[in-house]
């Protein structure tokens, strides 16, 4: 495994692991303070330049912390948006300025930054956005409509994909912008879900909101490839947070097979229980390895490797976790859909990793077109 994982992996991961089992743990109740405590520790920015207040690493440490909290019970979803999407996208494209003025505070906790590129009628698909930003005098007006947005309101600013005009072609573009939480005509409304979670989804609406010039990050021309900067982050990351929650959930199962008895011997020991909790922690290992690959693609700098394998990653995570939770729930039985045992309010969330933030079809549609030269179907 050495080969794999660093010494200093490991290492992280067994810190990582003994802080988030011994931090109080309340299920749908503010987590602001194990947030402030991760950060102190370095775990929140771990992924940040060290010049900026981070710790230097890339994504294969943020999102080994992220695993370790999700396999601990205690997982932390903006890590997923502030410090992977948000921080790595003004790490590399931002100025000079616009890293000062948030990587530390990314990187120490005290901000946070929610991102928003989902619309109704567009969903991720970028080149279907209609959330559009037109110059106007020294700056930009951005109007247009997001959908479920995580943390909208306990995030210091968003940072929107919106799309301007190619003055060559007229065309539209993708282009990412800083909208301050209280930037005038910036309007969010909460959407009710059946997830219990701390960490709310929001309806945005820009209403001709004004932002000065500098509220641009990087290269106006570049949109595209500063997306998919973000983008591949936050599929390995979604990867972590489902490979913790299989692992919290197949703990909660063999702990319950290994104890629970009937007839004289413990149910952990009949094949029927055994075998599918022996298959849903093989394919946990196959996913969380196809997540280290990813992770390292992405931090070496290999873009086009890390898309293929950050799907990949994020699809088999999904997978294996839905497989998981429903069969650690299975295991338990009646017990399973109690709030003691704390299982049943995964069986949502683990939907929530197939769906976010891109389908398992439109994995497929990638590897298929992408990867085995497919013609599109669409």
């Amino acid at each position: 495994m050495s080969v794999i994982e660093p010494e200093e992996h490991k290492a992280l991961r067994e810190a990582v692991a003994s802080f988030a089992r011994n931090h109080p743990r309340a299920p749908g109740t503010d987590n602001r303070q194990f947030w402030q405590d991760a950060a102190k520790l370095g775990y929140i920015g771990v992924n940040l330049p060290e010049a900026y207040g981070g710790g230097g690493g890339g994504i294969a440490e943020l999102s080994l912390v992220l695993e370790e909290m999700g396999a601990a019970g205690n997982p932390l979803l903006m890590m997923i948006v502030s410090p992977a999407i948000c921080g790595t996208v003004i790490s590399r494209f931002g100025t000079e300025a616009q890293k000062r003025q948030w990587l530390p505070a990314l990187a120490d906790g005290s901000r946070l930054m929610a991102f928003g590129i989902t619309e109704p009628d567009a969903g991720s698909n970028s080149h279907r956005i209609t959330t559009t930003a037109r110059r106007d005098g020294a700056g930009w007006l951005l109007t247009g409509r997001k959908v479920f947005v995580s943390g909208v309101d306990i995030a210091d600013a968003t940072l929107v994909v919106g799309r301007t005009a190619d003055a060559r072609t007229g065309r539209l573009k993708p282009c990412l912008f800083i909208v301050p939480r209280d930037a005038e005509g910036f309007r969010r409304r909460p959407i009710d879900m059946e997830l219990n979670s701390v960490e709310k989804q929001f309806e945005l609406s820009f209403d001709d909101v004004r932002l000065p010039a500098d509220a641009l990050v990087g290269d106006e021309d570049a949109g595209l490839l500063q997306l998919f900067a973000g983008l591949n982050p936050e599929r390995v990351m979604t990867a972590a947070f489902a490979i913790g929650m299989g692992r919290y959930a197949l703990a909660r199962a063999v702990e319950y097979a290994r104890e629970r008895t009937v007839w004289s011997a413990p149910i952990g020991s009949h094949q029927a229980i055994a075998h599918p909790l022996a298959r849903a922690h093989i394919d946990l290992e196959l996913a969380r390895l196809m997540t280290q690959k990813a992770a390292h693609l992405y931090d070496t700098g290999d873009d086009t490797g890390a898309g293929e394998a950050a799907n990949m990653a994020k699809y088999a995570a999904a997978e294996a976790c839905a497989k998981t939770v429903d069969q650690a729930v299975h295991t338990l039985g009646g017990n399973g859909l109690t709030r003691e045992f704390g299982l049943a309010p995964l069986i949502t969330a683990a939907r929530v990793s197939r769906i976010a933030p891109v389908s398992r079809e439109m994995i497929l549609n990638y590897v298929s077109h992408q990867t085995l030269g497919l013609p599109k179907s669409y």
